[in-house]
């Protein structure tokens, strides 16, 4: 057979044009693979090598994903990282030095898309895990994986998989004991304290469940006095994901995940989903007194701000656990208007079985005052 040579010359210029541009059909691509975040020089160290420190500090902080992701780096998110490098800094030397971070969830706005986390996000967290030194810790958010609700929903298996390819370096590897096997749910142990991880958008998800209750139900407290969850979905939240409105998560986390936190006394749980900031306090009693458990939503990590909705209904959750004495106080709302509602992190100091929280925003925020100041011990009077 005989080709016109003009005809093979415009084909293979069509064909060079079509990859350099990515116009080819999918099929016809390589596919982009999300790079994986890169490890700190210096891990956190086995559990038995911190058995004896109870002084140090963590940053907690979540909701990151940005306006122009896949098209240049986050620039809210970037304000938020220069900050959390001069706060490392700051800490480094002192009796409290930052050991690592909480990220708890939508790192990018399309999990599906691997330019997102390979131009947007992952560069960004090498600044802190490389220039930074510390150990990275993300929990998924619906934007990360889908607004899947069940674990073999089709639709979320793409997202997964960048997720785990971000993350491979930087969790509990496959198999550790501290990770349920093809789920985004792992633990670790610092010092005195113990952190959890877990997959808020499927909180029904019963084997999830059962792993995290067995992690809580094996965990020896007389080492670990200090029980930190994060995730992505709050129990409680008044902005556009609260309010008068009811996630089916957030019924999950009410139902099944709170009474377990009772039970296991969890100190403090870290959650994002709201683009805000906002602090609830639990109180309960069970046969070895009252407790109090820390419910905090920071959400400022550089995705669109929201703002205050309302108070949520929780007449069904008191009556639930009527024999637990529950009693919620909404300590800090957000603003109604968005602009008073800043981008910000956490800084969480470890003081033994005491914690203290300062909330420090950037940007046009830098003067929030959310306690009158920007610090909280989390302790009653």
């Amino acid at each position: 057979m005989k080709l016109n040579g003009r005809r093979v010359v415009i084909a293979v210029s069509f064909l060079v044009s079509a990859l350099v541009s990515g116009s080819l059909p999918a099929e016809a691509q390589e596919e982009e693979q999300v790079t994986p975040i890169k490890p700190p020089a210096r891990p956190l160290p086995d559990e038995t090598a911190s058995a004896g420190v109870t002084k140090y500090s963590f940053i907690a902080y979540g909701d990151t994903r940005g306006r122009r992701d896949g098209i240049a780096i986050q620039y809210e998110h970037s304000l938020i990282v220069d900050s959390m490098l001069a706060q490392i800094k700051k800490h480094e030397n002192t009796e409290y030095p930052i050991r690592f971070v909480l990220q708890a969830g939508d790192a990018v706005a399309h999990g599906q898309n691997a330019k997102e986390w390979n131009v947007s996000f992952v560069p960004l967290i090498n600044r802190l895990t490389l220039e930074g030194d510390v150990p990275y810790f993300l929990a998924p958010g619906n934007h990360d994986v889908s607004s899947a609700t069940t674990a073999d929903d089709p639709k979320r298996q793409t997202p997964l998989k960048n997720y785990f390819d971000a993350v491979a370096a930087v969790i509990p590897p496959a198999g550790s004991p501290h990770r349920l096997s093809g789920y985004p749910t792992y633990s670790f142990g610092y010092g005195n304290t113990f952190v959890l991880g877990f997959d808020a958008n499927i909180a029904g998800d019963e084997k999830q469940f059962q792993w995290v209750k067995g992690q809580l139900q094996r965990l020896d407290r007389k080492r670990f006095v200090n029980i930190i969850v994060f995730c992505h979905h709050a129990p409680f939240s008044s902005g556009s994901h609260g309010g008068p409105k009811l996630e089916e998560q957030t019924v999950a986390l009410r139902n099944k995940y709170m009474p377990l936190f009772q039970a296991h006394h969890v100190r403090a749980v870290f959650s994002g989903h709201e683009h805000l900031f906002e602090h609830w306090v639990e109180h309960y009693t069970d046969a070895s007194g009252t407790h109090r458990m820390d419910l905090v939503v920071s959400g400022g990590g550089g995705a669109p701000l929201y703002s205050y909705t309302g108070e949520p209904n929780l007449d069904d959750y008191l009556k639930a656990n009527e024999a637990s004495k529950v009693k919620l106080d909404h300590l800090v709302k957000p603003a109604v208007e968005r602009g008073l509602n800043p981008y910000h992190y956490l800084l969480v100091r470890v003081d033994g079985d005491r914690l203290d929280m300062q909330v420090i925003a950037v940007d046009w925020g830098e003067g929030f005052r959310p306690y009158t100041s920007n610090s909280v011990e989390l302790k009653d009077p």
